[in-house]
C-alpha cells in the first residue's frame, strides 16, 4: 500500500501487484457471473434454465471501469457484448488482461475522472467494488453518467462503511473510524502501513449517485443465490435454511438492517425505468436519493 501514516491520498497505481484478490481468477469469474445474472434480470434478457448466459448483453457497447487484469471485462464479452472495453489505471494488470483477451477486449488506460468515451456512447457500465479506492469518487459517477447511453444501465457493487468487518483487512470497525486512528488500526495489525480505502454510508452512497435512478438488488441476491450465481454464499444444508430464512423475511424487517449491510448491490440509471425479470422471493426495489 501507499506508506506512512497520515500521507496524503493519491491514486492507486499498479494494484494488482499488491492486491492478489485481483488476480484470483476464479474469485473475479465468480462475480462476473453475479453481475451479468444481475444485468440479465433488470434488462429482462433471461439466460434461462440452463444458465447459458452468452446473449444476455447481445449488441450492447459494455465498459467495466476499474478492470485491472480483465477477467470481468472477459466475462462481459462472453455475454454477447457487441463491444466490450476495460479501463484502469493500473498498467501491469492492464498488461496481462491484454496478452490474455486482447483480442476481444479493448483495454485502455484511463483516469475514471476523464473517461475516454463521448458523451451517452455507452449501454452498460460496470463498477464493481471501486469507489472506495478511488482519490475523487464523486468526479467519475460524474463522468459515467455522462458517457452512459440515455437509456443505459449501470452496475454498482459498493461497500459500506458500516459494514462491521472491514473486507480488504479482515479488521472489525476498521471503516468506522476517522482516518487518522484507521492508520494506525492497520499499521498496528502489520496488515498495511496505511488504511487507503474511503468507504461511505448508504446515505452517503445515495447522495453520490443523486443525479442517478436506482433499484436495489442485494436482498433478491441473496434470497436466490441460485438465479444470480451466488450458490458459494449458502453451501450446506445449513447454508439452504438461512437462505430460505431470508426469503421468507418481511421486507420491513429487511429494511431495518439495511444501513448495516456490508456491500450494496444497485443498478442505476439516468431515466425511470423497473426491473423487467420475473417476479423473485425477495424483489428489487427502488433507493431514494437525495
Amino acid at each position: 500500500m501507499l506508506g506512512g501514516v497520515g500521507k496524503e491520498r493519491a491514486a492507486q497505481l499498479e494494484y494488482s501487484e499488491f492486491q492478489a484478490a485481483m488476480l484470483d481468477e476464479a474469485k473475479r469469474r465468480r462475480k462476473a457471473a453475479k453481475i451479468i445474472a444481475v444485468l440479465a434480470h433488470f434488462l429482462g434478457r433471461d439466460p434461462g434454465p440452463e444458465g447459458d448466459a452468452s446473449s444476455v448483453l447481445d449488441g450492447l457497447i459494455v465498459a467495466d471501469i476499474g478492470c485491472s487484469a480483465g477477467f470481468i471485462a472477459d466475462e462481459l464479452a462472453s455475454a454477447g457484448a457487441r463491444r466490450a472495453l476495460g479501463v484502469d489505471i493500473d498498467v501491469p494488470g492492464l498488461r496481462k488482461a491484454a496478452e490474455r483477451f486482447g483480442e476481444r477486449v479493448a483495454f485502455v488506460c484511463g483516469d475514471g475522472t476523464a473517461l475516454p468515451f463521448p458523451d451517452r456512447s455507452m449501454d452498460v457500465l460496470v463498477f464493481n467494488h471501486i469507489y472506495e479506492h478511488v482519490v475523487d469518487p464523486d468526479a467519475v459517477v460524474r463522468e459515467m453518467h455522462r458517457v452512459l447511453a440515455d437509456d443505459g444501465v449501470l452496475y454498482l457493487g459498493l461497500g459500506n462503511r458500516l459494514g462491521v468487518m472491514e473486507p480488504h483487512y479482515k479488521l472489525p470497525f476498521l471503516s468506522y473510524l476517522p482516518p487518522s486512528l484507521a492508520d494506525r488500526y492497520v499499521s498496528m495489525s502489520g496488515r498495511a502501513d496505511q488504511y487507503y480505502e474511503r468507504y461511505r454510508t448508504r446515505r452517503g452512497l445515495r447522495r453520490m449517485l443523486g443525479d442517478f435512478h436506482i433499484w436495489d438488488y442485494t436482498f433478491p441476491v441473496l434470497a436466490s443465490p441460485e438465479r444470480f450465481a451466488g450458490g458459494e454464499l449458502f453451501a450446506g444444508a445449513a447454508g439452504r435454511a438461512a437462505q430460505g430464512g431470508l426469503a421468507r423475511t418481511p421486507r420491513a424487517a429487511l429494511r431495518a438492517v439495511l444501513p448495516v449491510v456490508p456491500t450494496y448491490l444497485w443498478i442505476a440509471t439516468k431515466s425511470p425505468r423497473r426491473p423487467l425479470g420475473p417476479a423473485l422471493p425477495q424483489p428489487p426495489e427502488p433507493v431514494r436519493t437525495p
